[in-house]
């Protein structure tokens, strides 16, 4: 008999369930979305209840096209920097706070005004910062008393889900790295930062490998979603680093950038890269004993998206009207605008911005617009000021590591143009695998694979991917590009204190 292998991405909108044979073939995947509750105050919460039937309606989708005899093994990718509080039955306490969630804002500050702030970013990896667990769970502690004397452990999205699938609270390294509570030089828990929180070590669940076999799918759980009771459910990991592992960034030297909304670039190291100015984050990998350092801009293709809302009307009614994609009809106008858009920047920090700037009060602006400037060149600007602070968080890196390939995955991945200015910004050869969307789901079902000896190890990802299109930099435009970044990188620092004063500014 053949068989398979379910990955859950437990995402931000909703769970995406895939299966996925021996070979590494994608037999068919089915989403389940959820609702989020957004709240004054920055606050972003999820019934973990709306977690677990999405989990039983996407895996009863997948066991309708293969008998549950078949799966050799369940894994997950979730949702990181979360805060779940449950009981000693696993029962949710009250609804979970997401990674964006910002509330604990006064925690951060506590937390700053006891360890040097270097030194916390040295031992986890991470600023201190209200998007991290331990400042939520110091939140509720302070804020809901009676939640957090009911609290019995803190778990991520995954956690919660491997729960109520075999009985089991633990969580893996990956997901204990996005706590602000993990000592990546350990491969522990912080006693000094959970102590320092005013926290309790028992609060924080066992940390298993993401590749270990922690349970079987008990009766209950295999009632509800059809799977077959004693079937392994293997730890899984962090959506981040399991992204690494789909797009096969398993070994040191290893690249990629993931071009979507958000956008970040993330390598495979054994230390952690320490950035004195603690512009780059570093999270424990999946693969054991490996780090996955990454740094991550607010709104690329979200800044593309923008674009397209605000400044295309033209061309997305004539894309409808030849029956073209809006993209390739923007494709053309930016190829009517010379490389650095004839002296146009764009700055692309629409919604601040963490890498490389760390600041929530940075603004978009287009910088050097004169009258001679055309509509083409405003796009090119959009498309390379997104690619130029991308290439900043390579630069970073590029001082600790070699960069010599970049893999490169997303909705922006597609694109032709776009992929020969990241190979130009980036100074490396962009490499474009077969599967683009893929690579989460892919991350979490190369772990089950392992767990349950269906894979000898990571390099199984070659069954799945293979890189279809190689593209090189261009010498010409890689020192044109030289000239132009550090005219953006002041064209920011410029603007800073306007950005501070809009902020503040009451109208």
């Amino acid at each position: 008999m053949s068989k398979y292998i379910i990955a859950h991405d437990l995402g931000t909108s909703g769970n995406k369930a895939t299966l996925f044979d021996e070979d590494g073939k994608l037999v068919c995947s089915h989403v389940a979305t959820y609702e989020t509750v957004y709240k004054e105050g920055n606050r972003a919460e999820q019934n973990p209840s709306d977690w677990w039937k999405a989990i039983v309606e996407t895996t009863r989708s997948l066991l309708g096209t293969v008998s549950s005899d078949s799966i050799a093994g369940i894994a997950l990718s979730g949702q990181m920097m979360g805060c779940l509080c449950v009981d000693k039955n696993g029962d949710p306490l009250r609804p979970h706070l997401l990674y964006c969630d910002q509330r604990s804002v006064k925690q951060e500050t506590r937390i700053a005004e006891k360890i040097d702030p270097l030194r916390f970013y040295e031992i986890t990896g991470h600023r201190i910062s209200a998007s991290y667990s331990i400042e939520k769970l110091m939140w509720i502690r302070e804020n809901e008393p009676d939640i957090f004397r009911k609290t019995y452990k803190m778990l991520n999205a995954k956690d919660y889900i491997n729960y109520r699938l075999c009985g089991v609270m633990a969580t893996d390294p990956s997901d204990a790295s996005g706590t602000n509570a993990y000592d990546l030089n350990r491969w522990q828990w912080s006693e000094e930062i959970i102590e320092l929180a005013g926290l309790d070590l028992s609060l924080f669940p066992e940390v298993r490998s993401s590749i270990e076999v922690i349970g079987e799918v008990g009766m209950q759980a295999a009632k509800e979603t059809g799977l077959k009771a004693g079937t392994p459910v293997i730890c899984g990991g962090g959506d981040g680093s399991c992204a690494g592992v789909g797009v096969g960034c398993v070994s040191p030297g290893n690249s990629y950038n993931y071009l979507g909304s958000s956008s970040w670039v993330a390598l495979t190291v054994e230390k952690p890269i320490v950035d004195e100015q603690r512009r780059t984050m570093n999270w424990a990998h999946v693969v054991p004993g490996l780090l996955h350092p990454s740094g991550t801009m607010q709104t690329a293709g979200a800044s593309y998206n923008w674009m397209i809302n605000q400044l295309c009307a033209y061309e997305q009614q004539q894309a409808k009207a030849i029956g073209l994609s809006v993209y390739e009809v923007i494709d053309e106008q930016i190829r009517k605008s010379p490389l650095g858009a004839n002296k146009l920047l764009f700055l692309p920090y629409l919604l601040g911005e963490r890498t490389p700037r760390w600041n929530v009060d940075a603004k978009g602006a287009f910088v050097g617009l004169t009258l001679r400037h055309t509509h083409g060149d405003i796009l090119r600007a959009v498309m390379e000021g997104i690619t130029l602070n991308l290439g900043f968080i390579v630069n970073i890196f590029r001082n600790h590591v070699p960069v010599d390939t970049v893999t490169v995955v997303g909705g922006g991945a597609k694109n032709p143009i776009w992929q020969q200015m990241m190979a130009d910004i980036y100074q490396t050869e962009i490499l474009i695998p077969n599967y683009l969307e893929e690579a989460t789901s892919m991350g979490a079902a190369i772990l089950a694979g392992i767990g349950s000896g269906l894979f000898k190890d990571f390099q199984a990802i070659n069954r799945f991917i293979h890189i279809r299109k190689r593209v090189s930099p261009i010498p010409e435009n890689v020192e044109k590009y030289k000239k132009l970044m550090p005219v953006f990188d002041q064209a920011y620092h410029a603007l800073t204190g306007v950005y501070k004063q809009l902020a503040s500014l009451e109208l």
